[in-house]
C-alpha cells in the first residue's frame, strides 16, 4: 500500500486540477472582473469536481501564461486568499501547485494546509521559457526550514514544453531522481496540458522504480484511463473534465462524474 491510500484515501487516485484563472499580475487578468470573478469560478470549477467524484484537487495557477520559474508575490499572495475563501468548501484532500516555483509552492502549501505540492523540482532543461535550471537541495532545505516536512513531494520528471540538456534517457533520470532526492511520487507528463502521456515511457519509469508512486500527469480521458491506471499508480486530470475536453473553458461536472465511474468500475 502506498502514501496515496493514507494520504488521499485510495489506491489508483485521480487528482483533479482546479486551474485559477489569470491572476493579478498575469498578462491575462481582466482588471474589469477583478478577483471576485476568479474566485467565483474557481468555486464553480472546485464544485463542478468534487460533486462528480474526483479523490482529490489541485489548486494551480494555470492561467498565468507564460509562466515564470520564480513567481512574483502578487501570485502566491492571490492564490492563498482564492483557496483561503474556498477552504469551507473544500470536501476533499488538496495539494497546490504554483507554476513554475517551488520554492512559493511550499511556501502556499504551508498557508493554506495542503497536504502535497507538484513541481519541476531537478534537472536542467532548455524550454520555452528560456533555459531552465533548478536547485532541489536548497528547495528541500526550504521545506525543512518551513515546518513543510509532512507536504507530499510530485517530481514532474518530463516536464512540459521542455527537454532535459544531456543525453539521458528516462530510466536514468527516474533512478538517480528517487536515489538522490527520494520523492513522494514521479509525474510523467505529455508535451503539454492535455497531451496523452506515452504509456511506453510511463511503463519504463514504473518498472525502474516500481516502489515510488508514479502518476500519469497530463493528457488522461476516458478513452484511455484504464490503459493508463494498469500502468500507473493515479493520474493527474485536468482538461478532459472541460466542456468538450478544451482546455480553455469551464469544469463540465457530466464528463468528471463519466470519468470518474469509470475509474470505480477499473478499481473494482
Amino acid at each position: 500500500m502506498s502514501w496515496l491510500k493514507s494520504v488521499i484515501g485510495t489506491e489508483k487516485t485521480v487528482i483533479a486540477m482546479c486551474h485559477f484563472r489569470a491572476l493579478p499580475g498575469d498578462p491575462s487578468f481582466d482588471a474589469s472582473k477583478g478577483m471576485s470573478w476568479v474566485i467565483d469560478r474557481a468555486y464553480d470549477d472546485l464544485t463542478a469536481l468534487q460533486n462528480g467524484g474526483v479523490d482529490a484537487v489541485m489548486f494551480s495557477n494555470e492561467f498565468s501564461m507564460p509562466y515564470l520559474t520564480k513567481v512574483k508575490p502578487e501570485t502566491s499572495a492571490a492564490m492563498a486568499r482564492i483557496i483561503g475563501q474556498l477552504m469551507t468548501e473544500i470536501r476533499v484532500p488538496y495539494g497546490v501547485n504554483v507554476l513554475w516555483d517551488p520554492v512559493a509552492s511550499f511556501d502556499l502549501a504551508m498557508a493554506v494546509d495542503a497536504l502535497f505540492i507538484r513541481e519541476i523540482f531537478t534537472g536542467a532543461y532548455a524550454s520555452d521559457f528560456g533555459v531552465w535550471n533548478t536547485n532541489v537541495g536548497e528547495t528541500i532545505r526550504h521545506q525543512q526550514r518551513i515546518g513543510a516536512g509532512k507536504v507530499k513531494t510530485l517530481f514532474n520528471i518530463v516536464p512540459e514544453a521542455a527537454v532535459y540538456l544531456g543525453n539521458r534517457d528516462i530510466q536514468s533520470i527516474a533512478k538517480s531522481t528517487v536515489f538522490n532526492n527520494r520523492p513522494d511520487a514521479l509525474c510523467v507528463s505529455g508535451l503539454t496540458a492535455g497531451s496523452k502521456t506515452d504509456s511506453a515511457t510511463l511503463k519504463l519509469v514504473k518498472d525502474t522504480v516500481p516502489n515510488t508512486v508514479v502518476l500519469a500527469n497530463t493528457g488522461v480521458c476516458l478513452e484511455n484511463v484504464e490503459e493508463q491506471l494498469s500502468i500507473a499508480d493515479g493520474c493527474v486530470t485536468a482538461t478532459h473534465f472541460k466542456k468538450d475536453g478544451i482546455f480553455e473553458n469551464f469544469v463540465d461536472g457530466d464528463r468528471v462524474a463519466r470519468f470518474m465511474d469509470k475509474v470505480r468500475s477499473i478499481r473494482q
